[in-house]
């Protein structure tokens, strides 16, 4: 083992489990900055997003805010995370790459021996100039058998760029078996050293009825739920330290509702979620769902709202814990 590995991990040894968080390099413009959050419980920062062009290149998506704009007493965003690593050894700090706006770009690459080479090399080009820690795909999302084999191929080749002894790797995905049954996981988790699973999202503008976005249990054997997507991986061989049970910081609006389950009829806030730092909303009273681990406020202009808070994070870090999910070894 490497000294760099040897002492990634030692760094993170007093972190009994990884506690990550996304930071998306645009909270910038909302003056946010990564100074703001607090590294005495969080050891991981997935730093979002990079794009990935389709000849396989990965480019940082917002050169201003990424490097050059003021931040924290330095230099763009990354450049204070780079900062704070120094401050806090144990600070792990992934560069995420994709999102939505590289979800088409994604199977293009992925498909190609050639291109799937180029993507690698251009990663580690990146990992290696800025002293990142490793990478983290998001591709949204391997949608059929084939661009499931292709994922495995993808992981494989960045493996050979980014070896395990001196870099992570990790990727994001859906709570949902329509998913998830695209990629042999046992052979995926071979190559990650963590999966995020994002665990919200279940119901939202595109859904026909609203329901609680990030239910930890859910009401019905046909809605998805975080439990559901941690038992699917766990059956298909993903070691349960490496699943990373994903907790959502915004809540899902669904408007002229009372609750989940019923027809949706539009969305308030922007594009139909709130901040957590928005909610409750003014006028309303927030509930927790125990049974399905969900908080939730009702009335005034967002209609029934739909997130966690400190409540329902409890109960599924209580979860995690007796799943063994994200344990440092």
């Amino acid at each position: 083992m490497s000294s760099s590995r040897k002492s990634r991990i030692t760094n993170a040894s007093n972190v009994m489990y990884t506690n990550a968080v996304y930071w998306p390099n645009n909270r910038l413009y909302k003056g946010d900055t990564p100074g703001a959050l607090n590294y005495g419980c969080i050891n991981r920062v997935y730093y979002a997003f990079a794009n990935v062009t389709a000849d396989g290149g990965v480019f940082l998506s917002d050169e201003w805010a990424d490097a050059r704009a003021p931040c924290d007493g330095v230099q763009g965003a990354l450049g204070s995370l780079m900062h704070l690593k120094q401050r806090y050894p144990h600070l792990q700090v992934i560069l995420s790459i994709g999102g939505g706006a590289s979800a088409e770009t994604f199977p293009i690459v992925a498909s190609s021996t050639i291109l799937r080479d180029n993507f690698a090399r251009s990663a580690r080009g990146l990992v290696e100039a800025s002293g990142l820690d490793g990478i983290d795909i998001v591709w949204e999302y391997p949608c059929n058998p084939q661009q499931g084999n292709d994922f495995l191929a993808l992981m494989a080749a960045i493996r050979l760029h980014l070896p395990e002894d001196h870099y992570l790797l990790t990727a994001a995905l859906p709570a949902a078996r329509v998913v998830l049954q695209n990629i042999d996981h046992g052979r995926a988790s071979e190559y990650l050293d963590a999966i995020n699973l994002v665990a919200y999202d279940f119901f939202g503008t595109w859904t026909p009825k609203g329901g609680h976005h990030a239910q930890l249990y859910s009401m019905s054997k046909d809605e998805e739920s975080g439990a559901s997507g941690v038992q699917f991986l766990m059956a298909s061989g993903v070691p349960a330290n490496k699943i990373l049970l994903g907790i959502p910081c915004f809540g899902r609006s669904f408007l002229n509702v009372t609750g989940p389950g019923h027809k949706n009829r539009g969305a308030g806030g922007e594009d139909g979620s709130f901040d957590y730092s928005q909610l409750p909303r003014k006028g309303t009273k927030e509930q927790v769902d125990k049974r399905a681990v969900a908080a939730q406020c009702v009335g005034g202009d967002g209609g029934f709202v739909t997130y966690d808070n400190p409540d329902t994070v409890k109960i599924k870090a209580t979860f995690c814990k007796q799943k063994g999910l994200g344990v440092s070894l």
